[in-house]
């Protein structure tokens, strides 16, 4: 294993974050972590070492994320491995959702890891070396979940933007994977990193079941292991020819598996109507 490459990572103060960070300290990895507050990130890694780099970030600020790659290379002088993992839930129809709930969402959950991006691949670009690995969800493949929908689409979009990087990357060396985690028993499901719906309407009774499900019955019962998560990263990075796109979990794979067959279905059910409209 190398133990040389330096890892950014973002969202590392909890979460499959925080159980990366400290398994890449554990392994004798460089480590920038980034969390929105400071002090979450100090109490949840207390190690001091040289090999340690706590940064403040606002994610959603260019010039914040452009200081704390800036550190980065400053301390450890180079950038191997980014992962965008810093990201919240919103939960909400679309009619309940308000313009600023979505905007906001959006703005941690796809605009953030855009500026990491954007700020790291200069670096990637001239070493012709380097993996990136953004986050999404397994809600990144299917947006079957009642009042989660911008939830859906802000991981449906970092699936779309993973695959172009990747595409647009590759002459440079440098690797780019989306990630679709399943249910995972960290804090995803506590009111920290679950938002809900300020103007909830009654009507929307299948949103609201699920609502209740995740926050009183997944939540402490989720299959996935955030080490094993963290291994499977490491697994990750450390392939010759890592895949773009990357399942975790039996729950994530399974629910993986039947929207590629009924996508399959659907299409191919509607064949002749999609193909009557060439000249």
């Amino acid at each position: 294993m190398d133990t040389k490459k330096v890892w950014f990572v973002t969202g590392a103060s909890k979460g499959l974050g925080l159980a990366l960070v400290n398994k890449l300290l554990a392994e004798g990895y460089s480590v920038a972590a980034t969390s929105r507050n400071s002090t979450a990130l100090h109490e949840a890694i207390s190690e001091e070492s040289a090999s340690f780099l706590p940064i403040e970030v606002d994610l959603v600020n260019e010039n914040s994320v452009a200081a704390a790659v800036s550190k980065t290379i400053e301390k450890f002088g180079k950038l191997d491995v980014v992962v965008n993992n810093a990201g919240y839930g919103q939960l909400g129809t679309l009619e309940e959702t308000t313009d600023l709930e979505s905007r906001q969402n959006f703005d941690a959950n796809v605009f953030g890891s855009l500026n990491v991006i954007r700020n790291a691949m200069p670096h990637l670009r001239a070493q012709k070396s380097g993996s990136i690995i953004n986050i999404s969800s397994i809600a990144g493949m299917t947006g079957d979940f009642a009042g989660w929908g911008i939830y859906c689409a802000s991981k449906f979009a970092v699936v779309g933007f993973t695959e172009s990087l990747a595409a647009e990357v590759k002459e440079f060396g440098v690797h780019a994977t989306v990630v679709y985690p399943g249910y995972f028993r960290t804090d995803f499901l506590t009111s920290g990193s679950l938002r809900t719906p300020k103007n909830e309407i009654a009507s929307y009774t299948a949103a609201r079941q699920l609502q209740t499900t995740h926050e009183k019955d997944i939540h402490g019962n989720q299959p996935g292991d955030p080490e094993k998560a963290a291994w499977a990263l490491l697994e990750l990075v450390n392939m010759e020819n890592p895949p773009v796109n990357l399942v975790l979990g039996s729950d994530a794979f399974k629910i993986a598996v039947d929207k590629l067959s009924k996508l399959k279905d659907q299409i191919s059910g509607f064949k002749a109507l999609s193909t009557s409209t060439d000249y």
